[in-house]
């Protein structure tokens, strides 16, 4: 990889074990970022084996290594996991629900990278004054900006709320949209300006974190983002074939939690006449979260939560 230092992965070896890799099979990483789980499901495949990994954010493509015939890069939001696959003749919407995919394994550390952190013009910590942006894709779309300066109340408190789970959301809205009446946000410090006064010193960093992950979550449209990927992975893989799902806080992981039970966001499981369970995919073994050692060592870790399941 041309950039090593981009991210450093969560649960290396337990997210790719949970794909039980054939040296010959078709495996997606969904989350390409600075390549690792890419890299070490290489390292399992033999040459007819291939691997595609997606990524929308345009640096993570400067990572993707060269000459490898192995791996196709995908620069598009995994969302659009089943027309890739279509285009790549490996899902087949015309056939049987059992036979439309071809896809051995699907992994998705859902968590934001490092260099996004690092990255100090993205505008993704409040450590600089950059740009109020938060765009995975900085090809178009919203910035943090647009929404803190054009939402109604109403909806910057639904955020704030929901996405931060913040327990004085409605507050913040309101103050937001009092303040903007006398200065548009443009960067960081503006909203920090308005936020910071409203957070208990002693939690301060934790409150202000969760601000900016409910903007970067509407910015990027993650939760939809990622209720489409998860449809679009049971249709494209195979029946026997793995789902490996990292997820980071509560909301995700609910999502995920309730489809690999179920197949819906609901969590809510169907049954036949008879009783017997329709869910797409069998659980395998429980949720495995970093040791401590880890988690020491790469602080990011510390409230990931890794899920695996297996399409029936």
């Amino acid at each position: 990889m041309n950039c090593p230092t981009y991210h450093i992965p969560v649960l290396l070896r337990e997210t790719v074990d949970g794909l039980n890799c054939r040296p010959d099979g078709v495996y997606l990483d969904m989350t390409f970022g600075g390549g690792g789980h890419s890299r070490e499901i290489l390292s399992r495949l033999a040459t007819d084996g291939h691997l595609y990994s997606f990524d929308q954010d345009a640096d993570a493509e400067a990572n993707v290594p060269e000459g490898e015939e192995r791996l196709t890069f995908v620069r598009s939001n995994f969302r659009y996991v089943t027309n890739w696959m279509r285009y790549y003749d490996l899902f087949d919407p015309t056939a049987t629900p059992e036979e439309q995919g071809k896809v051995d394994g699907v992994l998705a550390d859902l968590g934001v990278s490092s260099h996004h952190f690092d990255a100090e013009e993205r505008g993704f910590s409040f450590r600089f004054d950059a740009p109020l942006d938060m765009r995975m894709n900085g090809r178009g779309g919203q910035t943090a900006a647009d929404v803190l300066n054009n939402y109604a109340e109403e909806d910057l408190a639904r955020i704030f709320n929901i996405y931060g789970e913040l327990k004085n959301g409605r507050k913040l809205a309101a103050t937001v949209v009092k303040a903007r009446g006398q200065k548009s946000f443009v960067k960081i410090e503006d909203l920090l300006t308005v936020a910071r006064p409203m957070m208990p010193r002693e939690r301060e960093k934790k409150e202000l974190a969760k601000v900016f992950q409910a903007l970067r979550i509407e910015v990027n449209h993650e939760m939809e983002a990622l209720e489409e990927m998860l449809r679009g992975a049971i249709r494209v893989l195979k029946p026997g074939g793995r789902l490996s799902v990292l997820t980071y806080h509560s909301l995700e992981d609910r999502m995920v939690k309730n489809f690999m039970k179920a197949g819906n966001i609901e969590g809510k499981v169907e049954q036949d006449f008879f009783g017997n369970r329709l869910a797409p995919l069998r659980q395998l073994g429980k949720v495995v979260v970093p040791s401590a050692k880890e988690q020491e060592e790469n602080p990011r870790s510390r409230s990931a939560k890794l899920r695996i399941a297996e399409k029936l």
